[in-house]
């Protein structure tokens, strides 16, 4: 074994040698991180416990667990630390894996039999392992743990256990913890306000905001986001005017997210000169107020504004999502705007988007409500997978072009594909039915449809579907 040279203090080699296995778990330069427990080997360092947890901390960054089960199999000392990195490791592995998830209890049910203290990390790490897989009984049986050790003073664990109620739906669960913490720090704050705002829970969210202020809490970029959030899914304009003074006066309106989120308010409560005076003003624009902007005018039917927004969003190199896309063809369909839209079709081809479903029945009702069948159906044939909104979309166009033929056959087409129809499917083939007058085809899909209708008239509200019936009935004078 090559001994330490004279000049350089084992100290100053361990703080050396951390720092570079730090910047290789941090880079996932594995190669690195290699090298360097190949020279600890060497020099006699390899059992150093603070060197060991750093070495293993590359391993399972890097998604080498083989070798990180290695070397923790290997280790004669084990603190709180080395497990953590493991568990941590196990959870962070990505993609949802659960065996990693499923192999991180494992460990902590290990670490507990070894009796070693975990601390707040390890609850932390685990209750989003539970949020990722779904396991909310897991999740209490922690909660009863961290309650029967004395961890619920923990801001951390406890905005963790918050936000996983909050995200699988127990908004009352997460508050009751809330309200158990006595000193809440502002994270916890924010997570409680994401909670509500997750659940579309506006006004116990405005609730919480009041007592925080009470608390002479001036939040966050992410408070005032959650806030704004609240407004709109309770369509508070006036409430949302007030927080954007307040985020004016404190300068978070300089924060892309707030900015976002002050466009975002305004648009769904349909203020839209507010909404586009608020995306004038910032400073600098991110995807999400590009999209919530063209989103915006798509949803008030100015397929106009809509495209010029686009194109000078395209200048700007950002790419539209395919909800901004699906709106634009949306309400260029509502103004039979065709140039427009075989334009967004050039683009949806040019980046292969065609095969979302939302754009695909969007372009389809465009077309239709532009006069334009034989693009609807070619539209309709691009789509591997059209749902019942896909089919229901081509009827509805085929029945508003008048060509009743052409949407009875559809219809058909459709049972045969074991596609259930609902009551908007319905009406569409009953106004084909109607455009098609006495013609046998039509006949005999009315004799279908009125022996669906009596047979589901406890599911359906038929109320709509009788109307057409009866102008079937006229148009047959069956």
């Amino acid at each position: 074994m090559q001994l330490l040279p004279k000049t350089t203090t084992t100290t100053k080699l361990i703080r050396n040698f951390s720092k570079a296995l730090k910047l290789s778990a941090t880079t996932g330069f594995l190669q690195g991180g290699i090298q360097v427990h190949a020279h600890l080997v060497k020099l006699g360092l390899y059992n150093v416990l603070s060197l060991q947890n750093k070495i293993l901390d590359v391993y399972v960054k890097c998604k080498e667990f083989k070798d990180a089960h290695k070397l923790f199999d290997e280790m004669t000392v084990r603190n709180v630390v080395t497990w953590n990195t493991v568990i941590c490791g196990l959870v962070n592995c990505g993609n949802n894996y659960k065996p990693c998830l499923y192999t991180g209890f494992s460990y902590f049910k290990k670490m507990l039999l070894d009796e070693v203290g975990f601390d707040p990390i390890t609850l932390n790490v685990l209750f989003r392992a539970c949020l990722e897989l779904n396991g909310i009984e897991i999740g209490r049986q922690l909660h009863c743990l961290v309650v029967k050790l004395g961890f619920q003073l923990n801001c951390l664990v406890n905005s963790a256990l918050v936000d996983l109620y909050g995200k699988c739906g127990l908004a009352t669960e997460a508050r009751c913890v809330f309200d158990d913490v006595m000193y809440k720090d502002l994270v916890l704050w924010n997570v409680m306000l994401s909670c509500y705002a997750l659940n579309s829970l506006a006004e116990e969210a405005l609730t919480v905001f009041k007592l925080m202020q009470l608390e002479n809490l001036i939040g966050d970029g992410f408070t005032f986001s959650s806030m704004l959030n609240s407004c709109a899914t309770l369509g508070s304009w006036e409430l949302g005017r007030q927080i954007h003074g307040l985020i004016c006066k404190l300068s978070f309106d300089l924060d892309i997210l707030v900015a976002s989120g002050i466009v975002n308010m305004y648009a769904k409560n349909e203020y839209i000169e507010d909404a586009r005076k608020a995306f004038d003003c910032m400073t600098a624009k991110n995807v999400v107020s590009w999209n919530t902007m063209v989103v915006a005018y798509g949803r008030q039917g100015d397929g106009k504004e809509a495209m010029k927004l686009l194109k000078e969003m395209l200048l700007e190199d950002f790419a539209p999502d395919e909800l901004t896309l699906a709106s634009i063809l949306s309400s260029c369909g509502s103004v039979s705007a065709s140039c427009e839209i075989m334009q967004v079709h050039v683009y949806v081809v040019k980046f292969g988007l065609q095969s979302f479903l939302s754009i695909g029945n969007a372009m389809i009702n465009a077309y239709s409500k532009c006069g334009r069948a034989a693009s609807a159906l070619k539209s309709f044939n691009s789509v591997p997978e059209p749902n019942l909104v896909t089919w229901t979309s081509l009827i509805s166009g085929y029945a508003f072009n008048s060509l009743p033929k052409d949407g009875i056959k559809m219809f058909e087409k459709m049972l045969s594909a074991g596609v259930r129809p609902d009551q908007i499917a319905f009406l569409g083939v009953l106004s084909a039915c109607s455009h098609a007058g006495c013609h046998p085809q039509a006949l005999e899909v009315y004799c279908m449809l009125s022996l669906l209708l009596w047979l589901m008239t406890d599911e359906y509200n038929v109320s709509k579907l009788h109307a057409v019936h009866g102008n079937v009935l006229d148009e047959c004078a069956l």
